[in-house]
């Protein structure tokens, strides 16, 4: 193989590359992150924020955020999963302030929960995905 083909192989790898990353970049850019540590400082503080767990029953009750609204939704893919949103899609209408969005792992439920607010009139502004969701929080939890 010539040189000259060999730089083309290796920079056209180096292109689909670049191209494979951005594109996987920009697609997370659609969404809102708020870190555990940003969080915890808004509830000490007594921030105005909505935070909405979607965990499962018995994660919720096992571990959660303190004044995180129990939403039981996750994993947020089947429109009787998508009703359980609803009685906290109403007040979020009626308010401006952020909402957080908690899941066990900060992915693709916080991320389907985020698209069906928006769809429903939340703007897109005002709501967050936990990073790692409940997960990845390391600060004290509520338990039933």
């Amino acid at each position: 193989m010539s040189l000259s083909k060999k730089l083309l192989l290796v920079l056209g790898t180096a292109i689909m590359t670049l191209v494979i990353a951005a594109s996987a970049f920009a697609m997370k850019e659609k969404y809102n992150y708020m870190s555990a540590a940003s969080l915890q400082k808004a509830i000490e503080n007594k921030a105005d924020i909505a935070i909405i767990d979607i965990q499962e029953s018995d994660d919720f009750k096992a571990h959660h955020i303190k004044g995180a609204v129990e939403t039981c939704a996750y994993p947020v893919k089947s429109d009787s999963d998508k009703i359980k949103l609803e009685a906290s899609l109403n007040e979020l209408k009626d308010s401006t302030k952020p909402v957080v969005v908690i899941c066990p792992r900060g992915k693709g439920g916080a991320e389907r929960t985020v698209d069906y607010f928006v769809k429903k009139g939340i703007a897109p502004y005002r709501v967050f995905i936990l990073t790692e969701g409940q997960g990845g929080w390391s600060y004290s939890v509520e338990t039933e």
